[in-house]
């Protein structure tokens, strides 16, 4: 991981040890002072120097949530803020070396809030201030942040439900001017599934990095696929300020990433708290962080309240381009930017002017498409871009593009991100009431504004069915992890879709008795999508079961699944799919399962469900299923 400033000031940042506290009685009396003067007042308790240190409040005491050993002075910094706070002060007073920063420069944040609230008179210091950040401001000029969302991408492994940065522009509001302050994890894995579960766990190293803004939009917008919005805030100039110095004693510095809570959004939140002392955002989430929430909350503080820009992907402006042009149209651009033809040859074809303009514009684009993906020869691209330029200018000298593309609901107008759904129904004749949780995020039949269509991420999903015939409650369903991605291809877009589940569900087995099961089930296919016919998915998948009432423990086997999901009406969704799963080893059986599913929203955050299915249980008999259930979005 880069620096924070790696193009501007790579020159002005060292690698930091942690100070040593001086022995005790040779202590400078003004140090003493100060340090009598801080535990007067107790700053080490201020949700301030809290805010600054990283600390929460955990099952049993506080502790910081930063990772890495050089964030800290005092050798249990990380759990104790009165001691942290009385190094940071001892650290101001060490001499400076020429081989580290001083811890005035290294925790600039600190010396800011320290100095303001105990006075401290800069002229007793070694070191009075810190040059570098000075340097790296004037050399900023920050007068704006915006709060950046790029959308979420599902064939993206660290993109499955969104992002957020911020961005940091000057008086110029020149994009390529302006600098992307990024939270990410460390990482290489392109594989979705094996990154969901490291991250969830914890596995990658997360650092803070800074970025002209323009790059970031390149890997978005155009490597990415994925649309960008950009949120004002209403920071003013000592708020700013306040954030770049916490940004900048945060660089190089270490935390343990986490999907599911210690993520990219959450970290970005501390850099807000530290901006506008009293906001505590970062209060606001315990249990998980979703990146669409914290747009919500950062709305809900009054910080965001300017007018919301989306600036789409090339790869939404190619679908929009597309769409406007028929099946033999687009297999022209097709082959102009495969090479196949030459782009003037269009010239001579009896071919309406306009579409000739959209044909050649869909050729450019997809152009830099492939070449910002790498996915075509540098000259190659060179030579053929120039030609549907040339082209271009022909049938259109000076007129600049016109499309209009629509502008899809804001991510924030969508459903709330957790889920409680209660309902009832009839499994094989017994009736049965139902209870289920669902921290996070989108089903497939969930209502799709603001979120991805074909797109589901289900984490910590529990159920729990009551039999009154019986009087048995019973643990059904905990998806740990289900996400699917139903990409669907097309002649530009190739997509592979996936998925991945892993859990305990339950599987009639011996006597036809559901029985539960743990379960790892990956999978992976294709998908097409069609105006009047939905979206179509194919998957071939594996899928091992472990549990005590299955023979030798286990079973493992293979097959298939394919469905379709298509909107009735807005508020109508339907969900057709058939799976057939030959367990070939250990438990060895033949399981098929079909079912139907509705969803009908109510309003933005309730809907009322609907489903029925039919599945072969261990000796064949059909087990049928009918069921209905409310579900508040909250």
């Amino acid at each position: 991981m880069g620096s924070i400033f790696p193009l501007l000031f790579f020159w002005v940042l060292f690698i930091t040890p942690g100070f040593a506290a001086q022995p005790p009685g040779t202590h400078p009396p003004y140090l003493d002072h100060l340090l009598a003067l801080a535990a007067q007042k107790q700053l080490h308790q201020n949700p301030y120097w809290h805010t600054l240190l990283h600390y929460k409040k955990g099952w049993i005491s506080s502790r910081s949530l930063v990772d890495d050993p050089n964030f800290f002075l005092a050798a249990d910094g990380k759990y104790d803020p009165q001691a942290e706070l009385a190094a940071t002060l001892q650290a101001f007073f060490q001499d400076e070396a020429p081989d580290r920063k001083h811890a005035v420069c290294r925790f600039a944040a600190r010396f800011a809030w320290l100095k303001d609230q105990l006075d401290i008179d800069p002229a007793q210091l070694p070191v009075p201030g810190c040059r570098q950040f000075e340097d790296l401001y004037q050399q900023l000029k920050p007068v704006s942040v915006n709060l950046i969302f790029p959308a979420a991408h599902m064939n993206g492994p660290a993109s499955m439900y969104g992002h957020t940065l911020l961005v940091i522009e000057n008086a110029s509001k020149s994009k390529p001017l302006a600098h992307a302050v990024n939270y990410a994890a460390f990482t290489t894995e392109t594989f979705g599934p094996l990154y969901a579960v490291k991250g969830l766990f914890g596995f990658y190293d997360g650092y803070f990095s800074m970025l002209p803004y323009y790059a970031k939009l390149q890997e978005y917008n155009d490597v990415g696929s994925r649309d960008i919005w950009e949120y004002p805030l209403n920071l003013d100039a000592e708020e700013i300020r306040r954030l770049l110095l916490h940004l900048y004693e945060l660089d190089y510095i270490k935390t343990d990433y986490y999907f599911f809570d210690e993520n990219c959004s959450y970290k970005l939140l501390f850099l807000l708290d530290a901006a506008r002392p009293g906001l505590d955002l970062t209060d606001q989430f315990d249990l998980w962080v979703i990146p669409v929430d914290t747009i919500r909350a950062i709305q809900d503080s009054g910080l965001a309240t300017g007018e919301v820009i989306r600036r789409p992907s090339l790869a939404t402006k190619i679908k929009h381009i597309a769409s406007l042009l028929p099946e033999d149209y687009r297999q022209k651009a097709l082959a102009i930017a495969r090479g196949e033809i030459e782009p003037d040859r269009i010239m001579g074809e009896p071919i309406p002017r306009d579409n000739k303009l959209q044909i050649i514009d869909l050729a450019s684009e997809y152009l830099q498409y492939l070449n910002s993906n790498d996915k075509i020869e540098p000259e190659a691209y060179r030579k053929r871009f120039l030609k549907t330029l040339n082209v271009r200018s022909r049938l259109a000298a000076g007129e600049e593009d016109h499309y209009d593309i629509p502008v899809p609901e804001r991510p924030e107008t969508g459903h709330l991100s957790s889920r409680l759904s209660i309902g009832g129904g009839v499994r094989d004749g017994d009736a049965f009431t139902e209870f289920e949780i669902r921290p996070v995020l989108q089903g497939l039949l969930d209502n799709d504004t603001g979120f991805l269509k074909g797109a589901q991420i289900i984490l910590g999903g529990t159920s729990v069915r009551y039999f009154p015939g019986s009087e048995e409650l019973k643990l059904w369903n905990m998806d740990l992890i289900d996400i699917v991605s139903i990409s669907p291809r097309d002649e530009f877009f190739p997509n592979i879709s996936w998925k991945i589940n892993t859990g305990f569900y339950r599987r009639p087995l011996e006597k036809d008795r559901d029985r539960l099961l743990y379960r790892v089930n990956p999978g992976g296919g294709f998908a097409f999508k069609n105006d009047a016919f939905g979206l179509w998915f194919l998957f071939l998948e594996t899928d091992i079961n472990l549990g005590p009432d299955l023979e030798n423990n286990a079973a493992a086997g293979a097959g298939g699944s394919a469905g379709v999901i298509f909107d009735i009406a807005d508020f109508w969704k339907v969900l057709f799919s058939a799976r057939d799963i030959y367990y070939g080893l250990g438990d060895t059986t033949n399981h098929f399962k079909f079912s139907l599913m509705q969803n009908w929203t109510l309003s933005t955050n309730t809907s009322l469900a609907g489903d029925m299915s039919v599945e072969d249980s261990q000796s064949g008999k059909k087990i049928y299923e009918y069921g209905v259930r409310f579900n508040l979005y909250f």
